[in-house]
Parts: structure tokens; C-alpha cells; sequence
């Protein structure tokens, strides 16, 4: 370990982890002032290792001091952190304490502080909207009196079918206040995606807007959520937010069943004036349900994750605190949706956290590339958030559009949702962040409420990489028979329960069993790939399920796709494992290229020499495809397992994730079955 390690002072080191490779360091103002540092110095602890350590030892001191450190507004202070006695599966924490998430992420600032900003909300058509804290405040509870209105009750469940709007957190917090359960549901999903999950959770009611911009065109939700509904017979009320403007089209309308959102609101206020006061705040256990949020399943339905009050919500702005540095009046912008697990954690975080949430409905790069850029900009954005696919979108169109726009508010640039190809992690770090601010590379899942492993601020970042697990969270790599692993890939699991957890599957307890804890007793198994290197940072591999195994080598698909993308041609890649006589099963990539370029065989030889050169002839893959876009979720995930069934014209299984369907044929005309029929 290096002798010029920052310390806190007294010659302590406060991270180890340094080397050769590493991009960026921590400056004395984040060793001495960030919410990490100072969390680590209330607790005793030398050290990240130490504080780790005891966190795994004893994750009721834990989450207890980091709760503490959260300032958490409580109805009633908790008597116990955490109950194991029901095994870890079925963890439950915070006994005897009140806490509803609602209250707690703007009751309090809307009442302190009501003219303190709350949200920025952007529009493609650049309409902007901005809410106080006292605003919002006033919003939400006129919603819940609303949403009562409507008749939905505690434990009810209502779809959210919206885009990033404002009335979306508003409907959010609304229906956690009165204890209802809220289904977030991706904009972009067609009438059939939409009602697997209303009849799944036999939602009562479905919040949706007329229609809302994407590309300068209009998307006619609507339209969508009424085929939708004709399938889910629970559903007899649906809010029908204006998002297009009182001179937009009429939306179609079932006078029995439809509502304006506004129209509501507006009787709502009148109630709440008549009534001398908003609807009751409930004394609300930490353990009820208040978000069911959908996962696609390899096959079959969906899976219903069930958070609680006291779970996701906290995990959440836990990890914002420690791992992401936000603080009181900084600005969070990630770009998600609320059908992603990012939507409602930037939501719950971002406000617990007393931080300004600034949204976006639109495209990233329209109406020109440099929109997010350009976004940033205009709301002071000190926190950003963006995927490797959009980064690798927007590199074609250069450096200039990010020049163009003043970004010096920005001290944290954040990515997650899959793997990082070193040529734009180094643009993201170069270009966006001027090589001086941290890239917190995230990555976790939406059953566990946010992250497992991230870098910190703390701690030296190496491109592409995480500095370990998140803040208090007992992650480990370990083999088939949990033993810990490094320098080796294993299973990425989690050996002590955490507050974010899941408390199961709607409705199929079994089913979250057999995915989570079948596999190693009390462990839980989340299904990532994931290495250690020698230096002490971590690496996600892909998932376990996606792994290839060729000739009794295995090798996670991301290895295959940085080779075959470290290609100056080369956009995208997804690696698949397919079946072959000799070897058992042998590799076939599929890539997207850059604009300009042309597809022809010698592009692609040069393609496969690359993944040659890099992971030897054993990993030589048996054909490289180049395709015009890869079938990818709207929160840029590639979808491994889709592109091998349609490569191998097989049944894609669950495909309502995708942003686009279309994607499917072209894998498809290009394989061996396809080849066969033309």
C-alpha cells in the first residue's frame, strides 16, 4: 500500500485500495466534510474496513447509527432495530417505531422550511415547472384527500402509469400517506405489460396522463392504459393527468370510470377548506407495504418486489448519504423512469435527504445532443446520473455539446444498470466530469431497495470499477458452497439482511425463496457475476444465469462484450452462449457500430481478432453479427437471454421490459434459423 495515503489527520489511513490504475483521488474537502467522513468519525471506527466489519458483525448498531446519521423523521422512535427470528429470509426491523415515507420526505421540510425548492421538473417542449417544499407539501395532501375521495383505502393498490412528471411524485407520496400501495409502471410498456400488473396485484385504480412527448412526437398513453384496463376488470377508477395542455386533443374518455387529475385536485381543496385541514396523517408501521414494483422474470410473469415504509425509502437515501455524498440544498437529476427502480429511489432518497429532485419526461438527445447537458446546466444540477448506454449514445456527437454548457455546479457523476466499457467510463470521467469529479459506478437490483457495490468518496476509484460493497452492506464473492473468493469470479451474495430488502414476491412467497435464498443456507444469492482484484476493487461480470462456458472455460458475457467493444467501430455488444457439438456451447456476439461505419466481413473478422486478442483462442467466438439496435430495456439494460432466444428463434419469454420489440427480428433473420428461411 502506498506511504501517501490520505489520512484524517492523525496519521490514520481512511482508505486502502490505491494503485497504479487508479482515475481520481479524494480531495481533502471530501476526507474532511462529506456525509461519509463524517458518519465514519461518529462511529469510532478507524477506518471503511473497520466500519464494514462491524456492520457485518453487527448490523443492528449499524443501521441503527446510520438511521441516526439519516436524521429519519419518525412518528414513534423505533424500540428495535432489527427481529431475525423468523429467519433472514423474513427479517423485520424497526419494531415499535411509526414511520410513513411520505411524512417523513416532505412533511418536515414543507412545514420548517416551506419555501425552500423541493422539484424542477423539465418538459421536452422546455416547459419548466418548479415546486417549494411548502408547495409540495400542499400537493401531496391534496392528492391523498383526493385519492380518498376516489375511495382508496390502506393497503389498496394503485397503478402509477406516468412518465418523470411532477404529478408523478405527488402520486407517489400521496398514496403512501393514506397508506395505500402504489405500482410504478414503465411509460413505455404496451397494454399488455401494463395489465399483467394490474391484474397481478388487482389494482383498483390507475394513474396515467393524456399523453406526454418523446422525440417531439406525442405517445398516446391514454390510449394505451384503456387497452390495458379492458384486461384488468379490478381497475374502476383511472386519474387522468393533462399533461398535453387544454389545446391538445381530447383523450378517449369512459365518463363512468375516467377522471381529470385536476379536476380532482381542485374538489380536494375545497374538502380540505370545508374540513378545516388535509386528511390525517396515519400512524404508520415501518413494515407496511407501500410500493410493489415489478421485475421481469427470464420466463412466466413478473415478479412483484413488496417494499415497506421503513425499507426502500431509508435504503435508499442511505446510499445517497454514503455513497453519493447528497447533501441538504444539492440537486439530484438521474435519468430514469418510474417503471425503473431509479425512479422511485431518486424520488425517496433525494427528498428524505432534504436535496432538490429535478426531472425530465423526454429524450436525451432531442432536440439536440447536448439536451441532458444543456438540462444540467439550467438547474444547478450537482448530481448526475446516467447509464453507460446513453454515455455511449452521446460520445459520437462529441465533446462540444458538453462544452457548450456551463456544468460547474456538478461534484458527483453517477451511472448504473450495466457494466462499463473503459473508453466511456474515461469519456464520462474526461468530458462530463473534467477528470477532477468521482464517477460512482452503482449496481444492485430492485429487490434489494438500491445498491451492493459501489465506489465511495472516500476511497481511490479505478475506471469501470467499484471500490466494494455499499456502506453497511455484507456483500461478498464467494463460490458454490459460499466460501469467500478473490482474484476469481463467483456469485455476487449477501451474507447479513439489510432494511431495503424485499419482504417477498406479491403473493408468491415460494417463488422469492427459490430466486434468493435456495441456493446457500441464510445467504442471500442475487445472481451477478462479480470479481475482487488484487488491488481491492470489485467488478460486476454480468449475471450468473447469462455466464458461458466454452470448453470447460467460463467467462462472464461482459469480459466478451469489453473486448469486441474496445473495437474503434464497435458500439454496443451483448455475448451469448449457444450450443455446439464439440465444445458444449461456444460464443456468438452481437453488436451495434458506430455511425459511418459499414458492416462487411472484414469488419467483422477484425471484430473477432479483437476478442481474440484479448481473451485467447479458447473464448474465439463462432460468429460476429452486427445489428442496427440491441433489444434493450428503457433504463439501458441489455437483454442477454432475448437476444439468444431470438439468435436461436426460440420463445423470448417475457419481453415487456423492452423499449423496443422490433429489435427481436433482426437477431433473428441473422441466425442460423433465420438464414434458413431466406
Amino acid at each position: 500500500m502506498p506511504d501517501d495515503r490520505r489520512t484524517f489527520g492523525d496519521d490514520r489511513p481512511i482508505f486502502g485500495h490505491d494503485g497504479p490504475d487508479v482515475a481520481w483521488r479524494p480531495t481533502a474537502d471530501l476526507l474532511a466534510e462529506s456525509r461519509l467522513a463524517r458518519f465514519l468519525r461518529s462511529t469510532g471506527e478507524p477506518d471503511l474496513e473497520a466500519l464494514q466489519a462491524r456492520a457485518v458483525a453487527d448490523p443492528d448498531w449499524f443501521w441503527g447509527a446510520a438511521a441516526d446519521d439519516l436524521r429519519l423523521a419518525w412518528q414513534r422512535g423505533p424500540d428495535q432495530v432489527m427481529d431475525a427470528s423468523g429467519g433472514p429470509e423474513w427479517t423485520r426491523w424497526w419494531r415499535g417505531g411509526a414511520f410513513n415515507h411520505a411524512w417523513a420526505s416532505i412533511g418536515v421540510r414543507g412545514s420548517a422550511e416551506p419555501d425552500g425548492p423541493a422539484i424542477a421538473w423539465e418538459g421536452e417542449d422546455g416547459t419548466i415547472r418548479r415546486l417549494t417544499n411548502g408547495e409540495l407539501l400542499e400537493e401531496v395532501t391534496t392528492a391523498a384527500r383526493m385519492f380518498a375521495a376516489h375511495g382508496v383505502r390502506a393497503g389498496d393498490r394503485v397503478g402509477i402509469f406516468l412518465p418523470m412528471l411532477v404529478e408523478t411524485v405527488v402520486a407517489t407520496l400521496a398514496l403512501g400517506w393514506i397508506g395505500a400501495i402504489y405500482t410504478p409502471i414503465f411509460s413505455g410498456y404496451g397494454a399488455p405489460a401494463i395489465a399483467a400488473r394490474l391484474q397481478d396485484c388487482e389494482a383498483s385504480v390507475l394513474v396515467t396522463a393524456d399523453g406526454f412527448l418523446r422525440r417531439g412526437s406525442v405517445v398516446p398513453m391514454k390510449a394505451v392504459a384503456d387497452e390495458a384496463v379492458a384486461l384488468a376488470p379490478s381497475v374502476r377508477r383511472v386519474v387522468v393527468v393533462r399533461r398535453l395542455g387544454e389545446d391538445a386533443p381530447g383523450p378517449p374518455w369512459n365518463p363512468d370510470r375516467d377522471r381529470w387529475w385536476h379536476a380532482g385536485m381542485s374538489a380536494a381543496r375545497i374538502a380540505i377548506i370545508d374540513e378545516a385541514g388535509p386528511p390525517v396523517l396515519p400512524v404508520t408501521d415501518p413494515e407496511a407495504p407501500f410500493m410493489l414494483i415489478y421485475t421481469s422474470g427470464t420466463t412466466g410473469r413478473p415478479k412483484g418486489a413488496v417494499h415497506v415504509h421503513g425499507g426502500f425509502p431509508i435504503k435508499a437515501a442511505q446510499d445517497l448519504a454514503h455513497t453519493f455524498d447528497l447533501r441538504p440544498g444539492d440537486a439530484l437529476f438521474w435519468f430514469t423512469d418510474l417503471g425503473w427502480m431509479m425512479g422511485p429511489w431518486a424520488i425517496s432518497g433525494s427528498l428524505l435527504l432534504g436535496a432538490r429532485l429535478v426531472l425530465y419526461e423526454g429524450a436525451p438527445d432531442h432536440p439536440g445532443p447536448d439536451r441532458l447537458w444543456a438540462l444540467a446546466a439550467r438547474h444547478g444540477v450537482t448530481h448526475l446520473g446516467l447509464s453507460p448506454t446513453v454515455i455511449r449514445a452521446l460520445i459520437p456527437h462529441g465533446a462540444d455539446p458538453v462544452r457548450a454548457h456551463d456544468l460547474g455546479a456538478l461534484r458527483v457523476l453517477g451511472s448504473t444498470g450495466e457494466p462499463w466499457d473503459p473508453v466511456s467510463w474515461s469519456w464520462y470521467f474526461r468530458e462530463v466530469g473534467g477528470g477532477r469529479l468521482p464517477v460512482v459506478n452503482y449496481s444492485g437490483g430492485t429487490e434489494v431497495s438500491g445498491g451492493i457495490v459501489a465506489c465511495n468518496l472516500l476511497t481511490p476509484i479505478k475506471p469501470a470499477s467499484f471500490n466494494g460493497p455499499c456502506i453497511g452492506t455484507a456483500a461478498d464473492v464467494v463460490d458454490a458452497t459460499g466460501r469467500s473468493l478473490r482474484g476469481e469470479v463467483g456469485e455476487l451474495v449477501i451474507r447479513v439482511p439489510q432494511p431495503g430488502m424485499t419482504r417477498g414476491f406479491w403473493q408468491d412467497a415460494n417463488r422469492y425463496l427459490d430466486t434468493y435464498w435456495s441456493r446457500l443456507p441464510a445467504i442471500w444469492v442475487h445472481g451477478d457475476w462479480a470479481i475482487v482484484d488484487g488491488d481491492g476493487h470489485w467488478s460486476i461480470r454480468g449475471r450468473s444465469d447469462d455466464t458461458l462456458k466454452v470448453a470447460g472455460k467460463r467467462v462472464g458475457p461482459a469480459e466478451v462484450e469489453a473486448a469486441a467493444t474496445a473495437h474503434p467501430s464497435v458500439v454496443e455488444a451483448a455475448a451469448i452462449g449457444v450450443p455446439h457439438a464439440l465444445k458444449g456451447e461456444t460464443i456468438v456476439v452481437v453488436c451495434t457500430l458506430r455511425p459511418g461505419e459499414t458492416d462487411g466481413e472484414a469488419l467483422r473478422a477484425a471484430i473477432l481478432r479483437r476478442v481474440v486478442d484479448d481473451l485467447g483462442k479458447t473464448l474465439r467466438p463462432e460468429a460476429v453479427v452486427v445489428v442496427p439496435a440491441l433489444p434493450k430495456t428503457r433504463s439501458g439494460k441489455i437483454m442477454r437471454r432475448v437476444v439468444r432466444a431470438a439468435w436461436l428463434g426460440l420463445d423470448p419469454g417475457d419481453v415487456s421490459a423492452l423499449d423496443d420489440p422490433a429489435t427481436i427480428e433482426a437477431i433473428r433473420r441473422a441466425g442460423p434459423t433465420g438464414a434458413a428461411n431466406h
